[in-house]
């Protein structure tokens, strides 16, 4: 069975993101970053995730999603 894709949603200077990206980094956890600042087209994708909160860092793991975790 393959693992599970992660997903870190993020944006530029939020260092509530920085902090989950070395987390992540520091772990050995492979993941994809979606940094929305850079990648605009993403936010509806992105709300539709977190059922309209606009807060990052979140975290997609399978179909668990996790919105901002320890602040954002």
């Amino acid at each position: 069975m393959a693992p599970e894709k992660i997903f870190l949603y993020t944006k530029t200077g939020c260092p509530y993101c920085d902090a989950k990206r070395r987390e992540l980094t520091e772990s050995k956890t492979e993941f994809t970053e979606i940094n929305v600042t850079e990648k605009p087209e993403v936010i509806p994708e992105l709300l539709k995730l977190t059922k309209g909160q606009r807060k990052v860092p979140v975290l997609v793991q399978g179909s668990r999603v996790t919105i901002a975790p320890e602040g954002g």
